[in-house]
């Protein structure tokens, strides 16, 4: 993040089984992840539009929950791709 922010977490999205998975993950690392839910890949896989609605629902849940524990709500930077350790397929 810029501007003397802290990246303090990141919305993660994975493919496991059939379905894409969000999670609020610690900015370096997956251990104690916080499942926020799930959609059918069949969903949002030909449908950009339906995929961005459900990153967008992800993003304002996080912000949500960091908002009600800090007191401010956190902005958001640009999608980045996942670690490589991270990235190891359809778990």
């Amino acid at each position: 993040m810029n501007g003397g922010q802290t990246k303090i977490g990141r919305l993660a999205l994975r493919e496991e089984g059939d379905n894409w998975t969000a999670y609020y993950a610690l900015a370096d690392s997956m251990d104690g992840a916080l499942w926020l839910g799930s959609v059918r890949l069949a969903v949002v896989a030909d449908h950009p539009e339906r995929k961005q609605l459900f990153i967008a629902l992800m993003s304002e849940a996080i912000a949500d929950i960091l908002e009600d524990a800090t007191g401010q709500r956190p902005s958001w930077g640009g999608l980045e791709r996942a670690p490589e350790h991270e990235r190891a397929g359809r778990a």
